[in-house]
C-alpha cells in the first residue's frame, strides 16, 4: 500500500476519524471521546497502509485481524470500519449506543461486521488476539507448502488499563514463550485513567515488563506519522517476538480544554468544547462530515486487500483442485467438520463399567480428536489430572505450531481468552482444562464467549466435594450454577460412561456458544437404562434414566454423579412400596430448548419433584417448586476422603431415601 500521502491529506484524514467520533458520542451524550481522538493517527496508519482486508468478504480466512482492546474507544473502529467499506453505514455511526443498531457502546463480534473480537472488559481483547496469532501459526504449520495461504497478522490497541489487569500479563508472556512474531500491539501511554493521571497507581516500566516476557518493544511520538510507519515496519519485519509499540499520546487530542485530562475520557466534549475543539483543529464541516478525497485513500487501501484476497483464493483453488491431503484437511479445519454419527462412533467407544468420567472422557477424546482434526487444546498445568492430552498429535510450541496439544501453565485467566482467540480464527474447536473451582479465575472469558456465540469448550474435573482430602478452597459447591447462571453457556455434567459420548458430542456439534463439561475425580456405576432408551434421547438435555413401575408419586431429578445416588435410592424407595422416576440432567440448558410436549413428558407438571446434586440447592428450588425437596449442600466442603463426605452429608441412596419417604 502507498505510503506517500500528502501531510496535509493524513492530517485530514486523521481529523475526519477523530471528528466522526466526537460527534457520535455527542448525538448519544453517552461514550469515550478521548481514546479515539488521541489514538487517530495509529489507527489510520493501521488501516490505510498496513492491514491487509477484504470489507466485502469480512470473514477471509488469511485476512489481518485488529483487536482494539480498549473497547471503550468503539467509536475509533467504527469509524474505521466505515471508512474502509465495511457494511456499517453512517447511519449506523449516527445510531451509536442506541436501541437495535451495529454501534454497541463496545464492540460485538457477532453484531458488527469488521469486528474481530468482543472487548470491554479490559486484558480480555489482547489476551484473546494472542491465541488468534497462535490460530493463524497453526493453520500455516498445517500448509507449509502454500506459505501464503495462512501468514495473516494480528494487530493491536491496548490502553493503559489493559496493561494493569494482570490477564493481559498472563496471555503477553505466553506469547513471548510462544514467540508469535505475527502479533503487533500498539501501548496507548496517554497517562490518563478515569481517576486522574495514570501515575496514581501505576508507575512501572511496561517496555521493560514486555522486553522480560520475551517482546520487541519499540517507543514512539504517537501521533508522529514517520515514526509510526518506521515502528510498524521493524515491528512486522520482526520473525522471532511479538512486538509491543509503546506510543506516547495525547487524550482528547485537539481538546482545548480536555486534552491530557481524565474528563475526556468517558462523557462527551459537551456543545461549547466541540465548537472550541473544531475551531482549534480547523475543522468547519457539519457533524458526520467525510471528505471525499478521505473516502478514497481508504478505498485505495481496501481495493489493495481485495487484490490481495483474489491472490489468496486462487493458490486456496489451486490446492483445492490438487486434492490429496492437504486439500481434505482443508475442508475438515475451514469448517470445523465433523461426522453426522459422531455419538454413534463415541457410544462405541464407551467402556462398560464404573469408571470416572474424567477417565471415560478422556478415551473418548481421544477418539473424538482422530474424527475432528479441528479439536485442540491443553490444560492449566492439570494435565495428569484433567487427562486432557490428545495422544501422539505433539505439543504446540515456539518455532513448531503443528502440534495440537497445549502447555498453558498456570494461567487459567489467560488460558481461557487464548481458547476464545482459537475459536475465532475458525479453523479450531478450542478446549481448555482446570478443576471446576477455578472455573472462577475463567468466567469473564466464559462470559464473553457466550456472549460472542464462540464454540469453545471448557472441560472442569474433580466437580464436587469428592475432590476429597484438598479441602474447601478447591471443591466446588456454587460453581455448577455460577456457570449455568451465565446466558449462553451449556453446563453438561455427564452421570456414567455413556453420558460422556454425548458430552462430548453436545460440546463439538455446538456452533453457537461455549459448553462447560464438568467430570468427576471419584469412579460412577455405569447405569442401566429402560428398554426404550436410545443415546440420542440424550441429547435433548434430560431424559427418563430409571422409570417407575407404575404411575410416579415423584420425579427425582440428579445430575452428574448424583444420577446413581438417585437411581439407588428409587431402589430403596420402591421396596416400601413407593414409584418414583429418576431423571438425569445432562444438560438443563440444552432441555430447555425442547419442545414443551418432550419437557412435560420428562417432568410433568403436576408431579412432586426432588433434585440432587452435591452443591448449593438455592436455584434447584426454583425447579422442584414451593412442595419439592432439595438434596444438597450449601456450605463450604471439608477435608477428608470422599467416601466419608458423602456419608458425613448424607448423599447416599439409603440417606436420601430416608428423607424422600418421609417427604413423600
Amino acid at each position: 500500500m502507498p505510503n506517500d500521502l500528502e501531510p496535509t491529506l493524513v492530517e485530514t484524514a486523521v481529523k475526519t476519524i477523530q471528528m466522526l467520533a466526537v460527534d457520535a458520542v455527542e448525538k448519544a451524550n453517552s461514550g469515550h471521546p478521548g481514546a479515539p481522538m488521541g489514538l487517530a493517527s495509529i489507527a489510520f496508519e493501521l488501516y490505510a497502509h498496513e492491514l491487509r482486508f477484504d470489507p466485502k468478504d469480512p470473514a477471509w480466512p488469511n485476512r489481518d485481524r485488529f483487536v482494539l482492546s480498549c473497547g471503550h474507544a468503539s467509536m475509533l473502529l467504527y469509524a474505521l470500519l466505515h471508512l474502509s467499506g465495511y457494511a456499517l453505514s453512517l447511519e449506523e455511526l449516527k445510531n451509536f449506543r442506541q436501541w437495535g443498531s451495529r454501534t454497541p457502546g463496545h464492540p460485538e463480534v457477532h453484531l458488527t461486521p469488521g469486528v474481530e473480537t468482543t472487548t470491554g472488559p479490559l486484558g480480555q481483547g489482547i489476551a484473546t488476539a494472542v491465541g488468534m496469532a497462535a490460530s493463524q501459526k497453526m493453520m500455516a504449520a498445517r500448509f507449509p507448502h502454500d506459505p501464503e495461504l495462512f501468514d495473516g497478522r494480528i494487530f493491536g490497541i491496548a490502553s493503559d488499563g489493559d496493561m494493569m489487569e494482570g490477564l493481559s500479563g498472563e496471555a503477553s508472556s505466553l506469547a513471548g514463550h510462544l514467540g508469535l512474531d505475527n502479533l503487533v500491539f500498539f501501548y496507548d501511554d496517554n497517562g490518563i485513567t478515569i481517576d486522574g493521571k495514570t501515575e496514581l497507581a501505576f508507575t512501572e516500566d511496561v517496555g521493560k515488563r514486555y522486553e522480560a516476557y520475551g517482546w520487541f518493544v519499540q517507543r514512539v511520538d504517537g501521533h508522529d506519522h514517520a515514526e509510526l510507519r518506521r515502528a510498524l515496519d521493524c515491528a512486522v519485519a520482526e520473525s522471532a517476538r511479538p512486538s509491543l509499540i509503546i506510543a506516547k499520546t495525547h487524550i482528547g487530542k485537539g481538546s482545548p480544554n480536555k486534552q491530557d485530562k481524565s474528563s475526556a475520557h468517558g462523557e462527551p466534549l459537551g456543545a461549547k468544547e466541540l465548537a472550541a475543539t473544531k475551531a482549534a483543529i480547523g475543522w468547519t464541516h457539519e457533524p458526520f462530515h467525510i471528505p471525499a478525497e478521505v473516502r478514497a485513500v481508504f478505498a485505495n487501501a481496501a481495493a489493495a486487500g481485495a487484490q490481495r484476497h483474489l491472490r489468496w483464493q486462487s493458490l486456496r483453488d489451486a490446492m483445492l483442485a490438487k486434492g490429496g491431503e492437504d486439500a481434505a484437511l482443508y475442508q475438515q479445519l475451514i469448517g470445523c467438520e465433523m461426522p453426522s454419527d459422531l455419538l454413534e462412533k463415541l457410544c462405541e467407544a464407551v467402556p462398560p463399567g464404573e469408571q470416572a468420567t474424567r477417565i471415560t472422557s478422556s478415551l473418548l477424546q481421544q477418539v473424538a480428536a482422530a474424527l475432528v482434526p479441528s479439536l485442540v487444546g491443553g490444560s492449566a498445568d492439570l494435565t495428569p489430572s484433567n487427562k486432557t492430552w490428545i495422544k501422539d498429535a505433539g505439543v504446540v510450541q515456539r518455532g513448531a505450531f503443528e502440534g495440537r496439544n497445549f502447555h498453558f501453565g498456570i494461567r487459567e485467566h489467560a488460558m481461557a481468552a487464548f481458547a476464545n482467540g482459537l475459536a475465532l480464527g475458525g479453523s479450531f474447536i478450542p478446549y481448555t482444562a482446570t478443576f471446576l473451582v477455578f472455573s472462577d479465575y475463567m468466567r469473564p472469558a466464559i462470559r464473553l464467549a457466550g456472549l460472542s456465540h464462540l464454540p469453545s469448550v471448557f472441560v472442569f474435573t474433580h466437580d464436587s466435594l469428592y475432590l476429597g482430602e484438598d479441602g474447601p478452597t478447591h471443591q466446588p459447591v456454587e460453581h455448577l450454577w455460577a456457570l449455568r447462571a451465565i446466558p449462553n453457556v451449556h453446563v453438561v455434567r455427564p452421570a456414567d460412561s455413556l453420558e460422556c459420548a454425548a458430552a462430548w458430542t453436545l460440546a463439538l456439534e455446538r456452533k453457537d456458544g461455549p459448553t462447560v463439561l464438568a467430570l468427576t475425580r471419584q469412579n460412577v456405576p455405569y447405569l442401566q437404562r429402560p428398554a426404550a432408551f436410545t443415546p440420542r434421547d440424550m441429547l435433548r438435555g434430560a431424559y427418563v434414566v430409571d422409570e417407575a413401575a407404575d404411575a410416579p408419586e415423584a420425579v427425582l431429578l440428579a445430575t452428574g454423579s448424583e444420577v446413581s445416588v438417585a437411581v439407588d435410592a428409587k431402589r430403596a424407595l420402591g421396596e416400601r412400596g413407593r414409584n418414583v422416576r429418576v431423571v438425569s440432567i445432562l444438560c438443563w440448558e440444552q432441555f430447555e430448548k425442547q419442545d414443551a410436549e418432550y419437557r412435560a413428558f420428562v417432568l410433568p407438571t403436576d408431579v412432586k419433584r426432588a433434585s440432587i446434586e452435591l452443591g448449593i440447592t438455592g436455584p434447584w428450588k426454583g425447579i422442584v417448586g414451593d412442595g419439592g425437596l432439595t438434596f444438597g449442600h450449601d456450605g463450604f466442603g471439608f477435608s477428608a476422603p470422599w467416601q466419608v463426605i458423602r456419608d458425613k452429608v448424607g448423599m447416599t441412596g439409603e440417606a436420601v431415601a430416608a428423607k424422600l419417604s418421609a417427604w413423600l
